[in-house]
């Protein structure tokens, strides 16, 4: 009889709280809440984008379009986020493909809890 075992990934989610509260500060909250909501459509499109050239096996796109996530997330306040996408670029200029996959599997997961941490964080509605 085989044995499965399942493994639980949690990824701990980073969030600048200081950051969004110096976007509102600056731009008060319409503008900041502008900003936000721009900046996680844009991640978000990002994001499928890096999985679509992931798929495509082009990984110099998938270097490119992964450091692009950084200053948006970090925009946000997202540093966890940043992190992994330059992780992610990284594994894709040296062609390491183990690594490849298995960051831009954290990315996703991270993405996925980050942009959630941020709507509620904000009080936005999806």
């Amino acid at each position: 009889m085989a044995h499965v075992c399942v493994l639980h990934v949690e990824d701990e989610i980073r969030l600048d709280p200081d950051r969004l509260g110096t976007l509102y500060y600056q731009l008060g909250d319409q503008g900041a809440e502008d900003v936000v909501c721009r900046a996680m459509e844009e991640l978000a499109v990002r994001l499928a984008d890096v999985d679509a050239r992931y798929r495509a096996l082009e990984w110099d796109e998938v270097a490119r379009l992964s450091r692009s996530l950084i200053s948006i997330a970090e925009q946000i306040g997202m540093v966890g986020l940043a992190r992994v996408a330059g992780d992610v670029a990284q594994a894709a200029r040296s062609r390491d493909f183990a690594a490849i996959g298995a960051t831009l599997a954290r990315l996703g997961r991270i993405a996925d809890r980050s942009l959630t941490e941020v709507w509620d964080a904000q009080d936005l509605s999806v």
